[in-house]
């Protein structure tokens, strides 16, 4: 599926899918300071006073750190709740957030491994986690890339906030598209572009599930981005991100896997595990520990449960 280096369009930074109620835009105006304080805050009442999932936050902690003391355990869950409130804040100045402060917020190292693709005609799948702050993940590939970047997404059920959502992950040209028509979206589309997927929420609604030993425990991941790149022969970059200090970030581009490339079942999905484990590791206070991830129990009996779970068997 290459397509001709001349067909790309140009990306206006400036364009936005949705318009931002003005409300929000005072909001997201105030004070750096302002924001982080009002992020605290939140975070005080969504841990201590509302629990917001707080039985999740802690059954995930300690089923992925048996080691740890609770004490340790009890720090990492503070710490968590401490970053969820500054990613609201965060979440909240990004509706205004210049291109210029977004650049030296957001640092892009080894772009050039997505670039040479796309200058080459080819369009790439770029698949992330809920690592540190994927919307300004997706807010800096679509200011940096210079070519279109489509982002699958779970629309939300809320008119408003799906609208005010929206206006802010498109505000720098990107374009979102719900997840489950994002595969027959990329095989209609022509151009070159980069297609973003953040996929490390369990499959729940998903007929395909990879399963394999993940901090500590047999969990199924979404193949969704290995379907897709079976379907494209697209090449397949992770996008590791971590953070320098608040609000300061730097984003890894690896790749995982080439152009046309051949794969086994489940090893593109396997290697992305592996990759969203080692930066969990890395700094697990900046990961999702709210969702729930091991709803799903593995069946004994079936062609996806069997296919391949290294280290669980």
């Amino acid at each position: 599926m290459d397509i001709p280096p001349d067909s790309r369009t140009p990306v206006d930074p400036r364009s936005t899918e949705t318009p931002l109620p003005h409300w929000f835009g005072a909001l997201s105006r105030l004070p750096w300071s302002v924001l982080y304080a009002a992020g605290a805050c939140l975070a005080f009442l969504a841990h201590r006073v509302a629990r917001y999932r707080l039985e999740v936050v802690r059954s995930n902690i300690a089923g992925a750190f048996p080691e740890l003391a609770p004490r340790a355990r009890r720090r990492l869950e503070r710490n968590y709740y401490r970053r969820l409130g500054e990613l609201v804040a965060e979440v909240v100045k990004a509706a205004t957030l210049s291109a210029a402060e977004l650049d030296r917020r957001v640092t892009l190292s080894n772009l050039a491994v997505v670039r040479n693709e796309l200058d080459a005609g080819r369009s790439v799948l770029v698949v992330a986690a809920h690592q540190c702050n994927w919307e300004w993940l997706l807010l800096a590939l679509s200011l940096k890339l210079g070519y279109p970047l489509d982002a699958a997404y779970k629309p939300l059920h809320g008119a408003r906030s799906e609208r005010l959502m929206r206006a802010i992950r498109t505000r720098f040209g990107g374009t979102l598209i719900p997840a489950k028509e994002l595969l027959a979206r990329i095989l209609r589309q022509r151009g070159v572009r980069a297609v973003a997927m953040v996929a490390d929420q369990e499959p729940v609604t998903s007929d395909y599930k990879w399963w394999t030993r993940f901090l500590h425990r047999s969990t199924a991941f979404y193949m969704g981005p290995e379907k897709i790149a079976q379907a494209t022969r697209y090449a397949v970059v992770f996008a590791s991100m971590r953070r320098l200090d608040r609000g300061r970030y730097e984003v890894v581009l690896e790749p995982l896997l080439a152009a046309r490339s051949p794969m086994e079942p489940g090893a593109l999905t396997e290697r992305y595990a592996r990759r969203v484990e080692t930066q969990v590791l890395a700094s697990p206070q900046d990961w999702t520990w709210s969702h729930r991830r091991w709803k799903l129990r593995r069946p004994l009996y079936s062609a996806t449960a069997s296919a391949l779970d290294q280290g669980d068997s």
